[in-house]
């Protein structure tokens, strides 16, 4: 199975459910009733099930909790252990969603087709346009493609519904081995289809099977003109070499269920309760374990929600002869990371490296996790080996070149760093982060302040509403001892990054400035008060700050032997 939905999240709006959280009743809440609810709260699935388990058996007639128990399941990935809750639900409301999704997903899972559409009789629902485009994959099961078909023509004129019928007829055709009928739809002649990346993969495939490899790389070179995707440039590679290449997107109707459950999961990221994406990408998971997007998707909403331990967890179970395998190892290390396991992370790249030494993003994420560890001379090694597997220049390759930089600024090599931050704007001339980062350092190190403040404009035109640029913005006004115009940016920093202890304390240096003394004693007390263990303190220097209380900014300037407030 491909990575990515066949339809953009956009093209498959189908009308389902909202939410499915469940709603504890709030009267004499205590015990496990108490913990499920905080559990709830925290996206805590696995104390859900443990205290949810306990709490049901005081009260085995909760509606409330039996569905939470099936959601807190799902999401763990156990859909046989959500099947029991779900049968009792349904036996109290037979048209319950979440019930009905665990209920067919079973039945699609033992590919019993008759038992999906003797579901969907009885009353069980997942939203009007899955519940038909299901029956026409369980006919498909059932060798009944005559009646596939008039389900996902009836369909294909629905507003919600008609693009995902298109998509999915098309792959119905094509596996069943019309491939012209496939095509056909695909090229839009039945209608529009808004392909992604992995429609376009299995349009490809299904212009090879039709021995017309040159239109496959025709189409992949009209879509992706200057891709670094190596799947898509394998592919590419592939076609235009002659071979034949198989029609792999599917290979059964309870893969094409699964697909149709991370469609749903794709169209409902970032517009819902994560939760519920997590519920689909789950269901898709179990219908097709080697369904690498499932997982990649499982894995990414799970990290949105800071479980990194079950992303970690989700990305693993991607097979090492997946073509996401890279990608699903690159994802389990930064969760690890994330959870501070930065030696198993590493543990996990370099396993990764050596056996894919030619992949200069394994190589850059190694350094990514160094410099984010702050082991800055152990990262740019890494980015070095990065930037020699680089083939001709591209603009995405900016990233590499300023991680670099940065490693190289922080240890003291300005030059080189310089070089580097040169180099990423060379491939991306307006990125904001590299503006940003090399016009503030021009303000620190007090060169080229006029280009420091064209860089620190234009990053601020891309990004209006991140404090950290307009704070850059306030502090090269205040440096050209601008200090009217340094005011607003700076007052404007703080009010959209409040908690930052080094804007608060530059807001109090630009208070300062203009006369306003009381109001830069405050902000340098809240600067101080705002520092964390993860405050810069090299930057910030508390004790700079705790001077400047007691004498006042003119002082300390003085005594730095620094550039005076300019009166």
């Amino acid at each position: 199975m491909h990575l990515t939905s066949f339809l953009r999240p956009a093209a498959l709006a189908l009308g389902l459910m909202a939410g499915v959280g469940p709603a504890l009743a709030v009267d004499g809440l205590a015990g496990p009733y108490l913990a499920t609810r905080i559990a709830e709260t925290d996206r805590d699935y696995q104390a859900y099930v443990n205290y949810g388990m306990r709490a049901l058996a005081a009260d085995p007639g909760n509606q409330a909790l039996v569905e939470g128990l099936i959601v807190a399941k799902i999401a763990l990935g156990d859909l046989p252990g959500a099947q029991p809750f779900a049968r009792r639900l349904a036996s109290l409301d037979a048209g319950n969603n979440i019930a009905g999704l665990v209920l067919i997903a079973n039945a699609a899972h033992d590919e019993d087709w008759q038992k999906v559409i003797d579901t969907l009789d009885g009353g069980a629902t997942i939203g009007r346009s899955v519940d038909q485009l299901l029956r026409a994959w369980a006919s498909v099961g059932l060798g009944r493609m005559g009646s596939a078909l008039e389900i996902f023509d009836a369909l294909a004129g629905d507003e919600t519904g008609g693009e995902a019928a298109l998509l999915n007829k098309a792959l119905a055709l094509a596996l069943v081995g019309d491939f012209e009928g496939a095509a056909k739809i695909f090229s839009g002649a039945e209608g529009t289809l808004h392909l992604s990346r992995a429609g376009v993969v299995a349009y490809a495939q299904v212009l090879s099977q039709l021995e017309r490899n040159a239109d496959a790389v025709a189409m992949l070179d009209a879509t992706y003109p200057d891709t670094d995707d190596e799947e898509i440039l394998a592919l590419r590679a592939e076609l235009e070499a002659g071979k034949p290449v198989a029609f792999t997107a599917l290979s059964g109707p309870r893969e094409g269920v699964a697909q149709l459950f991370f469609e749903v999961a794709q169209a409902l990221y970032g517009d819902t309760d994560p939760s519920l994406v997590l519920i689909y990408a789950r269901v898709a998971q179990h219908l097709a374990p080697e369904h690498a997007g499932a997982a990649l998707l499982a894995a990414r909403v799970l990290e949105d929600l800071q479980k990194y331990e079950l992303a970690a967890e989700a990305y693993a179970s991607v097979p090492p002869d997946e073509r996401s395998y890279v990608q699903a190892q690159i994802g389990r290390a930064v969760a690890l990371r994330r959870l501070g396991k930065t030696d198993a992370a590493l543990e996990v790249l370099q396993a990764l490296a050596e056996a894919h030494p030619d992949l200069a993003q394994v190589e850059a994420t190694i350094g990514d996790t160094l410099r984010l560890a702050e082991r800055y001379a152990e990262a740019t090694p890494h980015y070095d080996k990065a930037i020699a597997l680089l083939g001709e220049d591209r603009p995405g390759q900016w990233a590499i070149y300023f991680h670099r930089a940065v490693t190289l600024e922080r240890q003291g090599r300005w030059p080189e760093a310089e070089a580097d931050f040169r180099k990423a704007l060379e491939l991306n001339p307006d990125q904001p982060t590299v503006l940003n980062y090399l016009g503030y350092s021009y303000v620190e190190r007090r060169e080229h302040l006029d280009e420091a403040l064209d860089m620190i404009r234009r990053a601020v035109e891309a990004r209006p509403d991140d404090g950290y640029i307009r704070d850059s913005l306030g502090w090269v006004y205040y440096r050209l001892g601008r200090y009217d115009e340094a005011l607003p940016e700076m007052e404007r920093a703080v009010e959209l990054t409040p908690l930052d202890p080094i804007l608060n304390d530059h807001l109090g240096d630009v208070y300062w400035a203009v006369g306003r003394h009381r109001e830069a004693e405050f902000q340098w007390r809240r600067a101080l008060s705002f520092i964390t263990d993860k405050t810069d303190l090299e930057e910030l220097k508390p004790d700079r700050i705790r001077r400047k209380l007691e004498v006042g900014l003119d002082k300390v300037l003085e005594e730095e032997g620094g550039e005076a407030i300019r009166k």
